[in-house]
C-alpha cells in the first residue's frame, strides 16, 4: 500500500494525511469533466461514509484529514462490499487494511460516475 517500514515502525500512506477538503475538488472536477455533478459526488460520499450533507460540509470546512475522515464515518455502508474492480491498480475487494479500502472504495465509484455509470448502479440498488 505504498507504506514504508523505517526502523521498526509503518510509516502510514501519504494519501491519511492530506485533507479531505483537497482531494475532495478532484473528485468533483473529474466528475465535472464526464458530465457529472457535485451533487452526485457528494450523494456517492454520503452513501458510503454516512455523513448527512451538513456533517459532510463540516468535515470540508474543518480540514479533516482522509484517515479521521474515513474513521470518524457514521456509518460505512454495509453494501460496499459489492463494490468490485480495480483502482490504482489493485483490487478493491482485495485490499485488506480497512482505512485504504474505504478510500478506494469511494475512488471506484467517482471512476464509475465519471464513466457515466447512473447514479442507482453506482449506489448499488
Amino acid at each position: 500500500m505504498n507504506a514504508t517500514k523505517q526502523a521498526g515502525s509503518v510509516t502510514k500512506h501519504r494519501i491519511y494525511t492530506m485533507s479531505f477538503a483537497r482531494v475532495y475538488p478532484e473528485y468533483v472536477a473529474k466528475a465535472e469533466r464526464k458530465g457529472r455533478t457535485q451533487a452526485e459526488v457528494d450523494a456517492i460520499i454520503r452513501w458510503l461514509m454516512g455523513y448527512s450533507q451538513p456533517e459532510l460540509e463540516a468535515q470540508l470546512e474543518k480540514q479533516t484529514d482522509v484517515e479521521t475522515f474515513v474513521a470518524e464515518a457514521p456509518q460505512l455502508n454495509p453494501a460496499r462490499a459489492f463494490i468490485k474492480g480495480v483502482v490504482c491498480g489493485v483490487r478493491v475487494e482485495d485490499i485488506e487494511e480497512p482505512t485504504m479500502q474505504a478510500i478506494r472504495y469511494l475512488d471506484k465509484l467517482i471512476d464509475e460516475l465519471a464513466k457515466g455509470k447512473a447514479m442507482e448502479k453506482i449506489l448499488r440498488q
